[in-house]
């Protein structure tokens, strides 16, 4: 836990490490994008998107996302894109999604949430990007002729599914972010080094 203690608290080496989980996410939605699961190219598109907001926002590369996160959501979307375990790391990728939506409202605007809110914020936020996903894969099955919802049943525990997926990894990122307080959070905020 040492060395994560450490890499959480440097600013130049989160943010490192944050692009280079960007560009490995970006890689991936260029592979998925080529492969047959195009939606598998379009979540890892909007992932990125999602992951670099903080930077673009506030104009400084080194304002991103803890890097355990770009991490989750690097190995979710990967997973997801190239159908390893398609029934859990689908719900995994959305999920850290979601919860990477949530912790930059949480960090990097003046919006306040306990923890724990935050975490069943990004609960109700996986169910909507699953939802979302849903409706891209009905409308993938109509046009293209895809094959993603089988039947009504399986799309309701598909929600069931992503919701306890959701929670437990909020439950985890609730541990870990009570015992290390990285940099770009809202108490450890990146102050630009001074130029003389």
């Amino acid at each position: 836990m040492a060395i994560t203690h450490s890499l959480a608290r440097n600013a130049t080496t989160n943010a490192t490490l944050g692009w280079a989980f960007v560009g490995f996410v970006i890689l991936i939605a260029a592979v998925g994008l080529l492969m047959a699961p195009l939606l598998g190219g379009v979540l890892a598109l909007v992932a990125a998107g999602i992951l670099v907001v903080p930077a673009v926002l506030r104009r400084d590369w080194r304002v991103m996302l803890p890097w355990p996160l770009g991490l989750v959501v690097a190995v979710g979307v990967t997973a997801r894109t190239f159908g390893f375990a398609p029934e859990v790391t689908g719900y995994v990728a959305i999920s850290s999604v979601a919860l990477a939506a949530v912790v930059e409202l949480d960090s990097f605007t003046d919006v306040e949430m306990s923890r724990r809110f935050a975490v069943l914020f990004a609960v109700m936020t996986t169910i909507a990007f699953q939802s979302w996903w849903t409706i891209a894969g009905y409308y993938s099955d109509q046009v293209f002729g895809t094959s993603f919802i089988h039947s009504q049943a399986e799309l309701q525990w598909d929600l069931v599914a992503v919701m306890v997926v959701s929670l437990v990894m909020g439950g985890i990122f609730l541990w870990y972010f009570d015992r290390i307080e990285h940099v770009g959070s809202r108490h450890r905020p990146v102050v630009p080094e001074e130029t003389s």
